[in-house]
């Protein structure tokens, strides 16, 4: 671990403060995708190695649509504790702590993550899995990381054009937790990050959160 590893994370900290203070929805969305290009394309931490970067034109995404965007209240949900083993930090626990019911999507589990500081975690696999997205799924809400999108001690703000492919899309060095069986649809969320066009060249080595790595 570097300093520079804190400075992607407080750069996607401040990416994510700036779409909490937006005037619209999309505004804040626009900032959020021009500087996730600056991350990827220019900082030593990209998840894209150094030949990757040299021939990187953006990522690219569906055209923002204001019907994805859900401010939600947390319903209850049977607790349940996965540990995931990851190559780089040991086990990593994840304690489910509700669900959210988006409309036209289904039911999505809330994780919590059980290490030191915590944090929320929705991981979602939609029906463009394998296909237009990564087959492992997105991400939505990270907010160890820094992905958080807002809302407050009642409700939550959930926005499917916010949807994000986790690093190991990129390159295998990377490990991630993917989505388990409660954070998976059937139905397609044509929203937020997209593969490119073939796809990435690279072969990812998830580490999927219901199961080992």
């Amino acid at each position: 671990m570097t300093l520079s590893l804190l400075g992607w994370r407080r750069q996607v900290a401040a990416l994510y403060a700036a779409v909490r203070a937006a005037a619209d929805p999309e505004t804040g969305w626009r900032t959020w995708r021009d500087g996730r290009d600056e991350l990827f394309a220019g900082h030593p931490d990209s998840p894209l190695d150094r030949s990757a970067r040299a021939d990187f034109r953006g990522l690219p995404y569906a055209a923002y649509d204001p019907a994805l965007r859900f401010e939600v209240v947390a319903l209850p949900a049977e607790s349940q504790r996965l540990e995931v083993p990851t190559a780089t930090d040991g086990v990593v626990p994840f304690d489910r702590i509700g669900a959210v019911e988006l409309e036209g999507i289904g039911r999505l589990d809330l994780w919590w993550l059980g290490s030191y500081g915590g944090g929320l975690f929705l991981p979602l696999r939609d029906g463009s899995a394998g296909t237009s997205t990564y087959g492992g799924g997105r991400y939505l809400l990270d907010t160890v990381k820094g992905a958080d999108l807002g809302g407050d001690d009642e409700r939550l703000v959930v926005d499917l054009n916010f949807a994000y492919h986790p690093s190991c899309t990129y390159d295998p060095r990377w490990s991630c937790p993917l989505a388990p069986e409660g954070n998976r649809t059937a139905a397609p969320v044509a929203a937020g990050e997209l593969l490119p066009p073939g796809g990435w060249e690279r072969t990812p080595s998830p580490s999927p959160l219901a199961g080992s790595g």
